[in-house]
């Protein structure tokens, strides 16, 4: 098992793979540098070899892809990932894992926005992206999340072994965060600096389709994780509206003696009836998560004893 395992995922990156590479080896030199090329058309993993990494390849296209064969492949006590676009200084590096090491922290989020972020990008809605993931993620789940997208992070063996990934492209960064919210492991914001792509390296996110892709993700994980909050608000909309269309039909009723708006008491019914379907499928689902939730903390025990063997 490596003490520190510095993991880089690449795509097109021989303009700045060789600097990052060199940067992690000077701040952290008793650490292993893994670059997983992910089908690259120029030469990042001769570039990265030459520098003194293990190079690695993932013929699945997509950072989510990379991330499931890292956290696979690879045994350490504390793992550092980051981006092969030399945006993020290797300096952060040595006090990231000494959390991860000594205090025992599962995460320790690069923060980028609480420093050079919004003056450094160039492109004004990745701000606003980033803006509107982390205050989603931190109402929806009632965190303190200071950069959700950020691709700088130090995590634990427990962390990686028990992270189940599910995306395949960028938005894996906001599955991580939410999943170790989620199953309350020790996080911790570290305000890190940022600088932009060097001149002629291209970023590979799309602002609006990955953008999309990242807030479905939220929306879909909302639904796994709080199940009775979204099905409980759903329940509460139809039952407003049940509400809302019986008020007439019973006013009228009160009046004249007879139902004259049977079409509109018929919505009323199949929204009430929605609602209650809706109730009972988010408290049957939140047990089930409260059961996988439990089976969760017995699967961390397993991969403590996994460890403590290795």
């Amino acid at each position: 098992m490596d003490r520190i395992a510095i993991l880089v995922p690449c795509y097109n990156e021989a303009q700045t793979i060789e600097k990052v590479v060199t940067d992690w080896e000077t701040v952290l030199p008793e650490a292993v540098v893994y670059v997983y090329d992910n089908n690259s058309s120029d030469d990042t993993a001769a570039i990265a070899r030459a520098a003194g990494a293990v190079v690695r390849s993932e013929p699945q296209q997509g950072k989510g892809n990379v991330v499931r064969s890292m956290f696979q492949d690879i045994d350490a006590e504390c793992y550092i990932m980051v981006d092969g676009d030399d945006t993020y200084p290797a300096d952060a590096g040595p006090a990231m894992a000494a959390e991860v090491l000594d205090n025992k922290i599962d995460m320790v989020i690069g923060d980028r926005l609480s420093s050079t972020y919004f003056t450094e990008n160039k492109r004004p809605f990745h701000g606003f992206g980033n803006s509107l993931v982390r205050f989603s993620i931190n109402n929806m789940f009632h965190s303190d999340v200071r950069d959700v997208m950020t691709g700088l992070r130090a995590m634990s063996y427990r962390f990686a072994k028990s992270f189940p990934v599910v995306s395949q492209g960028f938005e894996i960064e906001t599955e991580m965060t939410i999943h170790a919210i989620d199953k309350n492991m020790a996080l911790k914001n570290q305000i890190i600096e940022y600088r932009d792509r060097p001149e002629g390296s291209e970023s590979k996110l799309n602002t609006v389709s990955d953008g999309l892709k990242v807030l479905r993700t939220i929306l879909r994980l909302y639904v796994d994780y709080k199940p009775f909050q979204f099905f409980g608000i759903i329940a509460f909309i139809l039952a407003a509206l049940a509400v809302g269309f019986f008020i007439p039909v019973f006013r009228d009723y009160l009046h004249t003696g007879l139902v004259e708006r049977f079409p509109t008491l018929i919505v009323c019914g199949f929204s009430a009836i929605s609602g209650i379907i809706s109730l009972f499928t988010g408290l049957i689902l939140s047990t089930l998560k409260n059961r996988e939730r439990r089976e969760f903390e017995f699967r961390l025990q397993s991969i403590a004893q996994w460890k403590t063997a290795k």
